[in-house]
């Protein structure tokens, strides 16, 4: 039967402490992980974005999953250096400002490494920003291409091909037939992302690419969603029902194609990405899920879905 994984991205969040982590946490289960895979069977890991993964941290990171829940996964996004231009916030990303090392690649892959031979790496997300496009359209003219953008992808599914690969592209025109038909060929996975419809940014797409699918829950802040100073006004957002059934249907049909799905909550601040999570693994079931008792106390909504264990 096809496998659907929830849960959040990231799992060391200040403001998560006596809302999804109870009081000693660390004391009592050894770690976040520990506790976090009491009630998930996937996290997506986001510090290999900010920096390549310590091997010995996602050493311990397996052996702390493993003794609760044998069958988590792990996702990893792929380190920025790949991605993203050295000052993105005032510089657009593209092939000609994106800059990587054979270093960056060695630790890189020194980080994945521990995670795939412990058989819990569920994929690599390899995420570039809005701001690198697929083509360079103008008021006068068809959108051209910009094939440096495109070489400078497949470079990189290339470099970590050993790995299993999801794309996040968050520019529409990255959602066209050549390049779904290129994943295919590769066998790695179009990341589909929930978020806001804002410009040209990408939604309501559900492509199946490879063995397993992938989605990514941004929120729909729209407000905030380029205005905002920091990632956690960004992505502070709480799904409501009518808006998690729409994940639902859209999670459903990719599900029927693929052996695995992966479903990311990234909406992360005060914990609503666990709240999410939890609720579209009922959602699914069609039963009540487990939940930590200080989560369902902060979102009393969740006692329709949930039953409280510590």
């Amino acid at each position: 039967m096809p496998r659907l994984l929830f849960g959040p991205a990231g799992f060391q969040y200040p403001d998560w402490k006596g809302v999804f982590y109870p009081a000693g946490v660390n004391r009592k289960y050894g770690h976040e992980l520990g506790f976090l895979a009491r009630y998930f069977d996937l996290c997506e890991i986001n510090t290999s974005f900010y920096g390549p993964l310590r091997p010995e941290h996602a050493v311990q990171w397996c052996e702390h999953v493993s003794r609760v829940n044998p069958d988590f996964q792990f996702t990893a996004k792929l380190t920025r250096v790949f991605t993203h231009a050295q000052n993105a916030q005032a510089t657009s990303s593209s092939s000609a400002t994106v800059h990587y090392t054979q270093r960056d690649v060695d630790e890189a892959k020194a980080g994945f490494d521990p995670l795939r031979r412990a058989d819990r790496l569920g994929a690599i997300v390899i995420q570039f920003p809005i701001s690198f496009k697929y083509a360079d359209a103008s008021e006068n003219a068809e959108p051209e291409p910009l094939y440096g953008n495109c070489d400078h992808l497949f470079d990189i599914l290339n470099l970590f091909r050993e790995y299993p690969l999801a794309v996040e592209c968050r520019d529409a025109g990255w959602n066209n037939s050549w390049i779904i038909r290129e994943l295919t060929e590769r066998r790695v996975a179009f990341c589909n992302l929930d978020q806001p419809h804002l410009g040209n940014s990408l939604d309501e797409t559900q492509h199946v690419t490879a063995p397993f699918a992938y989605m990514r829950l941004h929120g729909r802040n729209y407000g905030k969603w380029f205005t905002a100073k920091n990632r956690d006004e960004r992505y502070d957002f709480l799904y409501n029902g009518e808006q998690l059934e729409r994940v639902r249907e859209r999670v459903s049909e990719m599900s029927r194609k693929a052996e695995k799905t992966f479903v990311v909550s990234n909406n992360h601040p005060r914990g609503q990405a666990a709240v999410n999570a939890l609720e579209l693994r009922s959602l699914f079931s069609g039963e009540k899920v487990r939940a930590p008792g200080s989560l369902v106390e902060a979102y009393p909504r969740l006692q329709e879905r949930t039953f409280i264990i510590d």
